[in-house]
């Protein structure tokens, strides 16, 4: 017994010295250098030394994480949020070949994400942007204004599973290559200037939970966006407000069976509510104000035993039609945006 403990304790303690022998692969440190010299002092007062993974006495640079791989280390997580920063997106971020996270949100960075972006192939989390998805409208806080289309190249990155990009100022249409990511779970469009359809080949995705285009320029139908069999398959909340989305509520959106939001707020929608949407076991907010929708809302509605909120104002329906719950601001948490 006494054996197999002092072998643990060296075979740690082996680690540990080969982890605090390994160097830096160059590349990296190159990288985060560039990086360094091309942001503001708020980051760069923190990054001490040249070694972004620590050197001797001097630790790893705050918001790096690194990895020892054989006898390298390399930068894994580079989390640089809500400093301040000013400036283009840093290209060099696309020399950091094993990322896994990179987070940029909350800053005041400009321009476009380079095409490069698709260099970052075992990226798993992408943020530019707020943490957050609301019904309201954010006053006085900070973000960042990145600008131009959204590249292709995203859809390069086949491990991703949570894409923020909103609140900035992409515009053009929303690219169908993010139809690519087989992984992806959140992805997070609104607040932008997108135009043109929404592809519905994001509905093959097969574990997307969360889809909010809200707050853009965009057209088409929901039936458009379900047209593929066994469209959104885990789906379970879908923002698609703010936007001039026409044409009615199809029936066929109940084949959405995990769908607990649906928020179509504040678009040109019309027609009558299906009956089937009732059927949709765990729907729980269902926002349908200031289209115009009209006729009548079935009972079913009304027995729900999950619907806490159905908002109806700024419509066409017949009187009597009464809404559910008191409208109130609907945010998501960064808790349940990392699930």
């Amino acid at each position: 017994m006494a054996c197999q403990l002092t072998l643990s304790l060296i075979c740690i303690f082996s680690l540990l010295l080969t982890a605090a022998q390994s160097k830096t692969l160059k590349r990296d440190v190159k990288a985060l250098n560039e990086i360094k010299a091309s942001l503001g002092w708020r980051v760069v007062y923190a990054w001490v030394g040249d070694d972004p993974c620590g050197d001797g006495d001097l630790p790893p640079w705050s918001g790096v994480t690194c990895s020892t791989q054989g006898d390298y280390r390399v930068v894994t997580e580079l989390e640089v949020y809500a400093v301040s920063i000013v400036g283009p997106f840093p290209i060099a971020v696309t020399n950091l070949l094993d990322l896994t996270r990179l987070d940029l949100h909350n800053n005041k960075l400009t321009g476009p994400i380079p095409p490069q972006i698709g260099r970052l192939k075992r990226l798993r989390i992408l943020y530019v942007s707020l943490l957050s998805s609301s019904v309201n409208c954010y006053k006085n806080l900070r973000w960042n204004k990145l600008q131009d289309v959204i590249p292709a190249e995203i859809g390069e990155l086949k491990r991703l599973t949570h894409l923020s990009l909103s609140f900035n100022n992409f515009k053009g249409e929303i690219p169908k290559e993010i139809a690519n990511l087989p992984e992806l779970r959140y992805l997070y469009l609104q607040e932008n200037r997108l135009t043109g359809r929404i592809p519905p080949e994001l509905g093959i995705l097969p574990n997307l939970r969360h889809l909010d285009v809200g707050n853009n320029h965009l057209v088409g139908t929901i039936r458009e966006l379900i047209r593929f069999e066994g469209s959104f398959p885990v789906l379970r909340n879908l923002y698609l407000n703010n936007n001039y989305l026409t044409g009615g509520v199809p029936a066929q959106l109940a084949n959405l069976t995990n769908l607990e939001i649906l928020y179509l707020s504040h678009n040109k929608m019309s027609g009558t509510i299906p009956l089937a949407l009732a059927h949709i076991p765990k729907l729980t907010y269902l926002y349908l104000d200031h289209n115009q929708f009209s006729g009548r809302i079935p009972d079913a509605f009304y027995k729900h035993p999950f619907l806490k909120e159905m908002y109806i104002e700024g419509n066409a329906f017949r009187p009597g039609v009464n809404p559910i719950g008191i409208h109130k601001v609907l945010e998501l948490t960064d808790t349940e945006f990392l699930v």
